[in-house]
């Protein structure tokens, strides 16, 4: 299958770039001699050299698949969030009436649905306007859950990435507040549709009751309250309503639907509509700022990319290790992106002669015996990929590690690419036990191994 990372947004790119700067922080440089080979043949400056460096290493290595696992606990973790929110918003509305036998006090009402919330709202403001974050806990759980629920290994340093590209443009305080504020409108809700489910199914009187205070100040308090709902058509009690229910949960109609509407319009009003403005606000903010997020290039670590991956004369030369796991062959390019077929042996001895006769349509790109052989040749294979690739390994020799490698590279370089198994020269037979490691080795890199010459195939793609 093919190398795909096309899909990605440009936030999951710089995220998994980040991720592999931390990565090679920590871990040391990683084997990347194909990934920096690539990046150098992709036009561009050098942010978008580093960027392709390391997708391409992302995705070697298991990263990419990480960040979709992290990217869909994180979407279970709000889920699960979300359920929480509406379970204590029914909570919040229970808690708030009863059980329709006793009257509602109508101010421990309001101190039940709003309380809490506008307690953790102005606490949520204060660290927004003072402290410079906003990461409340409902947003610290979320965070928590998703690193938990992603459970890979290479997500390690996902989270810690995240967090520092977003701090470069202060990000995460509009995202974990929009996560916030998005899960508190949606305990609200919740508790507005309890309510109005409530006060329709069952029947509440409402009171207010005082030890120390007149009923002059819960006229004004409750008239207060209800100026702002009655802009929006909610009904507020008449100052008769309001001094009758001190005394008694009223027994009119009429005074049970003003306290039931007032009671509904302060939730509206003072919970419901400010939660939703301010979710808005930060998902507007997050949604602003996320186009001008950027790589801080600065960092040691892609400062040291920058003469590999822009570099002021061309090196030649493999410097690194072979790598410690050979990673399965991907296909290369598509077909309308290559032409030509190519002929090329890697390691062969004098006793070989080379080449065999070869058609004008396929080109002979010689014996790889040199690291300068090597680099030229893959640096050619990336500007100008073949469609049909034939490499010739001798199975006199033990697949090494280095040479399936290489052929790898070689592979995913071409459309097509078939291993030429060439036969033992006159008077010599090849060994059982080691030609059936070439074959093992074969179906690991998922090639089609060939005894017979190629050429039929290289001239025409057909046997």
């Amino acid at each position: 299958m093919r190398r795909r990372v096309t899909a990605l947004t440009p936030l999951d790119e710089l995220w998994l770039t980040e991720a592999v700067r931390l990565r090679e922080q920590h871990a040391g440089p990683l084997d990347d001699d194909e990934a920096s080979r690539r990046a150098r043949a992709t036009a561009g400056d050098l942010l978008t050299r580093i960027r392709h460096r390391a997708l391409w290493l992302a995705e070697r290595d298991g990263m990419l698949a990480a960040l979709r696992h992290w990217k869909q606990g994180a979407r279970l973790s709000l889920i699960l969030l979300a359920i929480f929110a509406v379970i204590s918003g029914a909570g919040l509305a229970f808690a708030a009436l009863g059980d329709g036998q006793t009257p509602v006090n109508v101010f421990w009402a309001v101190g039940s649905l709003l309380g809490l919330n506008l307690i953790l709202l102005i606490s949520w403001a204060l660290g927004l306007l003072f402290a410079g974050d906003s990461a409340a806990s409902l947003g610290r759980v979320w965070w928590w859950l998703s690193e938990k629920l992603a459970r890979d290994a290479q997500a390690a340093q996902l989270a810690p990435a995240l967090i520092l590209l977003l701090q470069r443009k202060r990000l995460n305080r509009w995202l974990l507040g929009a996560c916030v504020n998005g899960l508190w409108l949606l305990a609200l809700l919740s508790a507005l549709v309890l309510l109005l489910l409530l006060m329709a199914t069952r029947r509440y009187g409402f009171v207010w009751e005082t030890t120390i205070l007149g009923s002059d100040t819960f006229v004004s308090l409750t008239r207060g309250l209800g100026m702002l709902p009655s802009l929006l058509g909610f009904s507020v009690p008449t100052e008769a309503m309001i001094r009758a229910s001190g005394d008694s949960a009223s027994v009119i109609e009429n005074a049970r639907q003003a306290w039931a509407a007032w009671l509904v319009g302060v939730l509206v009003v003072y919970g419901i509509i400010p939660r939703l403005l301010l979710a808005l606000f930060c998902y507007g903010r997050w949604r602003a700022g996320r186009k001008h997020l950027t790589l801080d290039l600065s960092e040691p670590g892609f400062v040291e990319l920058r003469e590999r991956l822009m570099p002021s004369s061309e090196r030649l030369g493999i410097n690194d290790a072979a790598p410690a796991e050979l990673h399965t062959v991907q296909t290369g390019p598509s077909a309308r992106d290559t032409e030509g077929a190519l002929l090329v042996a890697i390691e062969l001895d004098d006793q070989r002669p080379w080449p065999p006769p070869l058609p004008a349509s396929v080109a002979n790109a010689g014996i790889l015996d040199s690291r300068e052989s090597r680099r030229t040749l893959l640096d050619q294979l990336t500007r100008y990929p073949p469609a049909r690739l034939a490499i010739a390994c001798d199975p006199r020799r033990s697949p090494d590690r280095g040479s399936l490698a290489l052929i790898a590279e070689l592979a995913r370089c071409a459309t097509a690419t078939r291993l030429w198994l060439l036969p033992a020269p006159h008077g010599e037979t090849l060994d059982p036990d080691r030609l059936s490691d070439w074959h093992v080795a074969l179906r690991q890199l998922d090639l089609i191994g060939t005894d017979s010459t190629p050429v039929n195939w290289l001239e025409t793609g057909h046997d």
